[in-house]
Formats: structure tokens, sequence, C-alpha cells
């Protein structure tokens, strides 16, 4: 299976909110950078970070998958709900780095949208 189908398959268990399952696909020091926000070490401060941020499950689409060596990159829409109930929508590129067939990391390029401004 190519580390993009890996990867789609893993976002499969985001989508249904077990977070759990999706890490089964990382490895143990797997490592997500958001420019500009935050750094997260580990599965554990992963899987903190999903249950902070993600109170429902979020929403999002795919509008491009690149995969070339250890390396996918994936762009599309994302929509995150508060603990207020607000959605928010958000464009995002996301450049994940596999090893062994599993998730070591990602960079995420996160931008909220304004206006409903999209490309």
């Amino acid at each position: 299976m190519s580390n993009a189908a890996i990867l789609h398959e893993a976002n499969e268990f985001v989508k249904k909110g077990k977070y759990e399952n999706f890490l089964a696909y990382c490895t143990e020091d797997t490592t997500w950078v958001f420019i500009g926000d935050r750094i997260l070490s580990g599965k554990m401060e992963v899987l903190n970070y999903m249950k902070e941020f993600y109170w429902e499950p979020p929403v999002f689409t795919v509008d491009t998958t690149v995969g070339k060596d250890n390396f996918v990159i994936v762009t599309g829409q994302i929509t995150l709900k508060s603990k207020d109930g607000a959605d928010t929508h958000y464009d995002y590129c996301d450049v994940w780095k596999f090893e062994n067939g599993k998730i070591a990391g990602v960079k995420a390029y996160v931008i909220e949208k304004k206006d409903n401004l999209s490309f």
C-alpha cells in the first residue's frame, strides 16, 4: 500500500472520532508541527490535542494528494467545531513524513478562512 493510501485509510478513523485507531498508523515518536502555532511530540501529545480541539470529529475534504518517496502532500479544507458549537473553516496544506509505512510526522500549514474566501 502506498503512503498516500495509508494516510487516507488512517484519516477515515479521524472522521469517525476514533483517534486512538488513527494513532496506530503513527510512529511512537511522531512529531506534528503546526507552523506558527505549536509542536506536538509523540502519540500522547497528538491524542491530547485531538481530544482538546476535535470536540466533534472534524469535517474535511481533500483536494490534492501528491506522494513522493517518504512524503505525502495533501491540500484541502477542514471545519472544526468549538466548545460553544461554532464552526471554524480552514484551508490546509499538510506535508506528511513516513517511516517504514507509518506516519512519522507532519508539517501543517493551516489558515483560517475569512468571509468564505477560497481558491
